[in-house]
């Protein structure tokens, strides 16, 4: 198990960041990849005090239509640190989100319907 933790910290125009911790001193390793394969350009500098910024540009040509999961794994322990997610385009009808917002107008109804048959049956 690896002693690294990763912050994640912003999102601007196509880079993703995040913070390393836990070290030890030494650069870390990591791998960020995208529906298993790695990306090439991800940066690590070292910014004091044992942590080290996290720097991965998102290429354009992996984005398109839906949700995109990116994973940070230690390359020398290969434990996963962390991931992030980019939802881009029109969303899914699958997607969790969508389904989280039909389930609340579902249930909203559901209480009005209750409410009413307490008024009426009181």
């Amino acid at each position: 198990m690896s002693d690294l933790r990763l912050v994640k910290t912003a999102l601007r125009e196509g880079v993703w960041r995040g913070e390393l911790h836990g070290a030890g001193g030494e650069r870390p390793r990591v791998t960020v990849s995208h529906q298993g394969t790695p990306l090439e350009g991800v940066e690590i500098a070292e910014t004091g005090d044992g942590i080290f910024a996290l720097k991965v540009a998102i290429p354009a040509e992996l984005l398109s239509d839906g949700v995109h999961s990116f994973i940070v794994t230690d390359a020398g322990s290969d434990s996963r640190l962390g991931h992030f997610t980019i939802i881009a385009g029109q969303p899914a009808d699958d997607d969790l989100r969508a389904e989280l917002d039909l389930l609340r107008a579902e249930l909203d109804m559901l209480k009005k319907a209750f409410r009413r048959h307490c008024v009426e049956t009181a």
